[in-house]
C-alpha cells in the first residue's frame, strides 16, 4: 500500500473486506510499506486481485514471518492488526438521493464495499442496532435546511427538499422538522455510546453537534420553522452535551451559509495550490486506533472545501484527537474521539478530489483518483471495526 508498489489504493480495500466477508482474517501491517494487507495465499483471492486491478505480491512463509518480526521489533513504530470481521455499513442518506453527492457512498461504489442506506425513519425505528458502522451524508441536523436559505430559497430542489422534510417531520410525528432531526441525533448519538461507530464529513459534524448542544432551544428562525427562535439562545447552548466541540458561536443570520464559529471555511486565508493538510505521526504500539486511522501512502495530503471545511482548532474538545491539520492556518480536518463505548470520526470538507464542490457540480470519477490519499482515510474508517479488539495495556 506504499506509492511506488501498489497501483489501486482505493480498490485494496475493498478486495480485504471482499477477503473478511469469506470469514478469511487478515492482517493489517501498519505503518509497513504504507499500511500493507498481508492476506492468506490462495488461488481465489489472487484472481480477485487481478480481477479489480490490486497490486499485489506472494510471499514465501520465511519472508512472512521475517516481516512480522520487523514489525514486532520495539525499535520499529509498526504493528500487526487483526482484521477478524467484514463490518455491516450503514450510510444516513435521504431516499433517491444520487450516489455522487457524497464522498463515502462514491468511494464504498468505487471500491465495491456493501453498504445499507438508512434515513430517519429507520434511525428511529433502532434500526442502527443492526450496524457496525455508519456515515452521516452531508446533512444538517439542526433544521435549518443547510443554512441554504439566502442562495436557493427560490429554487425548485430547496423547495422541494423542504417540503419533504416536513411531509417526512409531520408522518414521524413531530412539529418540526428541528424537533425530527434531534429525534434523530440522540439516536445517533446512544448508538455511539452502545459502541458503535460514526463516520461524518462536511455540514453532518458540527451540525450534529450544535442540534445536541441545542436541545430544548430553539434556533431556528421564522423561515426555517414558522416561529421566533429563543430569545439569547446562544447563552443556553450546553456545550457538555457533544462529541467533539466546544465553546463555539452560532450564526444566528438565516441569509449567511454558516451554522458556526466551528468552521474555518470564512477564516481561510489559503490559496488553492498551498492547501495541504499533515497527518499526524502516532506510536503503532501503544496508539494502534489512530494509527490504523491515519494509514497512507503520503503525510501530506491536499486540502478540499465543503460547507464545513475544517474545524477551529481552539474549539475542539481536549480529550478529541487531532489526526490531520493545518498548522499555519490554525485548524484541525481530521478529528477522532471516544463516546462511551463507541467512536466517532469527524473529517472536514466534502469530496477529497474535488476542491470546490457546488450543488449540481458533476460527480468525481472515481477511476481517474484510484490512489487518492484523502480517500483513503474514510476507507480506513471503514475498516477500524473489523479489528480485533485488543485489551487496553495498563
Amino acid at each position: 500500500m506504499d506509492a511506488d508498489g501498489q497501483k489501486n489504493h482505493l480498490k485494496a480495500y475493498g478486495l480485504t473486506y471482499w477477503t473478511l466477508s469469506k470469514q478469511l482474517k487478515v492482517k493489517w501491517l501498519l505503518n509497513y510499506r504504507g499500511g500493507a494487507f498481508l492476506l492468506p495465499d490462495t488461488p481465489e483471492i489472487q484472481k480477485e486481485c487481478q480481477i479489480r486491478g490490486v497490486s499485489f505480491e506472494i510471499l514465501s512463509n520465511a519472508k512472512t514471518e521475517s516481516i512480522l518480526k520487523e514489525i514486532e521489533s520495539p525499535s520499529q513504530n509498526m504493528e500487526a492488526v487483526v482484521l477478524e470481521k467484514a463490518p455491516k455499513i450503514a450510510v444516513y442518506t435521504p431516499k433517491g438521493k444520487l450516489p455522487w453527492d457524497d464522498a463515502v457512498t462514491m468511494v464504498l461504489t468505487y471500491a465495491e464495499i456493501p453498504y445499507d442506506t438508512v434515513y430517519d425513519e429507520e434511525v428511529l425505528n433502532d434500526n442502527l442496532l443492526l450496524y457496525d458502522w455508519l456515515h452521516l451524508h452531508h446533512e444538517d441536523f439542526t433544521g435549518q435546511f443547510g443554512k441554504f436559505y439566502n442562495s436557493f430559497r427560490m429554487a425548485a430542489w430547496y423547495i422541494e427538499d423542504k417540503k419533504e422534510a416536513e411531509a417526512l417531520a409531520a408522518k414521524l410525528g413531530y412539529a418540526k422538522v428541528s424537533e425530527e432531526k434531534l429525534a434523530v441525533a440522540l439516536k445517533i448519538r446512544d448508538y455511539v455510546i452502545g459502541g458503535g461507530f460514526m463516520f461524518a464529513m462536511c455540514s453532518a459534524t458540527d451540525s450534529f453537534d450544535i442540534a445536541l448542544a441545542a436541545e430544548g432551544v430553539d434556533i431556528c428562525e421564522p423561515m426555517f420553522d414558522g416561529d421566533a427562535s429563543t430569545p439569547n439562545y446562544q447563552s443556553l447552548i450546553d456545550y457538555t452535551k457533544t462529541f467533539a466541540f466546544t465553546n463555539f458561536t452560532l450564526e444566528r443570520s438565516p441569509k449567511i451559509y454558516e451554522f458556526s464559529s466551528i468552521d474555518m471555511t470564512p477564516k481561510r486565508r489559503i490559496f488553492m495550490e498551498a492547501d495541504y493538510f499533515s497527518l499526524m505521526d502516532f506510536s503503532a504500539k501503544w496508539d494502534p486506533v489512530p494509527t490504523m486511522l491515519c494509514q497512507n501512502h503520503t503525510a501530506l495530503i491536499k486540502g478540499f472545501m465543503g460547507q464545513t471545511t475544517a474545524f477551529t482548532r481552539d474549539e475542539i474538545k481536549s480529550n478529541v484527537l487531532v489526526m490531520g491539520e493545518n498548522k499555519s492556518n490554525g485548524e484541525a480536518k481530521y478529528i477522532h474521539g471516544i463516546k462511551g463505548k463507541g467512536f466517532f470520526t469527524f473529517y472536514g470538507g466534502h469530496d477529497p478530489e474535488d476542491y470546490t464542490h457546488k450543488v449540481g457540480d458533476p460527480k468525481t470519477e472515481l477511476e481517474l483518483h484510484p490512489t487518492s490519499p484523502g480517500y483513503r482515510l474514510i476507507l480506513n474508517n471503514v475498516l477500524f471495526p473489523a479489528a480485533k479488539k485488543k485489551k487496553q495495556k495498563t
